[in-house]
């Protein structure tokens, strides 16, 4: 299997404007922004989609949850910004490897989409 975009990212093969870094994910911009500030955060472990992931994923999950906020944070988004995650190729999914969308830098209307 061929690794994605994600993880030719992460593994530094190809180049990724990197705003965050640990052991369990790496937070990238979006080379196709929808707002002003719009980051992927990717769980370093290839999860392709929310519903592939297990029990044993729950950790980095509530890992991510709780460092998207603080990406934010340091992008200047304070408590402002949107978390998106779309599952499957009807909800917009692209890349096929799980990722949060951490959206802000504008007023933010609802229903999204």
């Amino acid at each position: 299997m061929s690794k994605t975009l994600f993880e030719k990212i992460i593994d530094g093969e190809i180049p990724g404007d990197i705003v965050f870094e640990d052991d369990q994910c790496v937070a990238f911009r979006d080379i196709n922004p929808t707002a002003p500030m719009h980051i992927l955060l990717v769980p370093r472990k290839p999860i392709p989609r929310l519903c592939d992931a297990t029990d044993e994923d729950a950790p980095v999950l509530g890992h991510m949850l709780r460092v998207a906020p603080q990406i934010a944070e340091s992008q200047g988004l304070g408590d402002a910004f949107r978390l998106v995650i779309n599952n499957g190729e009807k909800a917009g999914q692209t890349v096929f490897h799980l990722h949060l969308h951490i959206i802000g830098g504008r007023s933010l209307s609802w229903p999204p989409g």
